[in-house]
Parts: structure tokens; sequence; C-alpha cells
């Protein structure tokens, strides 16, 4: 959304390497991302995008495993949730009220996954990032999914590899369903997809 309709790619990017490096914070950056859409004067109606595969999730519900999308863009599967944290003026204007504030994340992804840690019968923990959003969360998963870009632009699998998070890159849903289902079932454990790396 910033690199078409706010600051652009370029802007994004020295952004993007600047939270790596730990410069600045998310909560920041994003902020200033969101701004930069707003000022141009998109609407948020404008910005959404679409974020679904119905055969994962059809085969998370099967096999009930609970799917909890946690994100700090404005895809429209989330929309419930962003419409408590977006303020809306009278003009085009929008801009982000954070969930976690006084985090560095703003939205701190870690905070939504760490309770599943604690429960009594605690379940595998997947989680599927694709930049720097996710960093908090990384380290928790017990599986976690780095999606690859095409360009090369891959924040998040340069962080785990720097941090040493074991991670399983991914191109898309449908061949991370393939993992998802070979270790729900028992024929490959996590610990062999991270050696393989790759859905």
């Amino acid at each position: 959304m910033t690199d078409f309709l706010g600051y652009g790619k370029e802007k994004r990017r020295e952004g993007n390497l600047e939270i790596l490096a730990g410069r600045v914070t998310f909560r920041d950056a994003f902020r200033e991302m969101l701004e930069s859409v707003s000022k141009n004067g998109h609407s948020f109606e404008e910005c959404k995008q679409v974020l679904k595969d119905s055969a994962f999730f059809q085969y998370c519900k099967s096999q009930d495993i609970p799917v909890i999308i946690v994100s700090s863009g404005m895809e429209p599967l989330i929309r419930a949730i962003l419409s408590n944290l977006l303020k809306f003026t009278r003009t085009a204007r929008w801009n982000i009220k954070y969930r976690h504030p006084s985090s560095g994340y703003g939205h701190d992804k870690s905070q939504a996954i760490l309770p599943y840690r604690n429960l009594t019968n605690r379940p595998l923990l997947f989680f599927f990032g694709d930049g720097v959003s996710d960093l908090s969360a990384a380290k928790h998963a017990d599986v976690l999914f780095v999606k690859e870009k095409l360009d090369g632009e891959n924040d998040l699998a340069t962080y785990c590899t720097r941090e040493n998070i074991p991670h399983v890159l991914f191109p898309d849903f449908s061949r991370a369903l393939l993992v998802v289902r070979s270790i729900v079932e028992g024929t490959k454990t996590p610990e062999e997809w991270f050696g393989i790396g790759r859905a």
C-alpha cells in the first residue's frame, strides 16, 4: 500500500532497514507509512487488500486448529478488528490507534500468541509472517513460516537468520498447508521442516 499509494517503495524500504538495524521502532515507521498514504488522499476503503485461501482455512477448521489473524496492515479479513483501531475524521484522512502503544511495535504480535504458550494443553503454535511487523512474534512460534517474496526483499527471513530463529519459507498458503498437514498428521516433524527450510 505504501509502495503504490504512499511515499513509495524506496522510502518504505529505507524504513524497514532502519527497523532491522534497531534505529527506529516498527510503531513509528509504520505510522509514517500510513500517514504517507493518508496524506496522498487515499481512503481506508481504497486501501483494502484481499488475503484469503479457503483450502488452508478449511483444513485448519477440519482439524480443530484455531486460526488467529494478527496484522499490522489493512487486510479486509481483519476489518472488524481494525475498525476498533482506526479513527476516521470528517475528511478522507485516517490514522492508526495502536493496540500496544507502549511497545515499540505498536501492534505487538507476540502479545497475541504468548497466552497460548501458557495453556495447560498447549497447542502447537504456527505463525505466518512476511515482514518487519512480525519480528516481535517470530521467536515465540513453534513453527514459523516466513513468506518468500519475489523481489528478494525478505526482512523477516534476514532477522530470523541473524537471530538463529528456525523457520520455513513459503511462497503461498497452498504450500504452507502441505507442511501444516504433515506436522499435524505426524509424517514430518517441525525440526525436519526446519532442515528442509522451504515449503
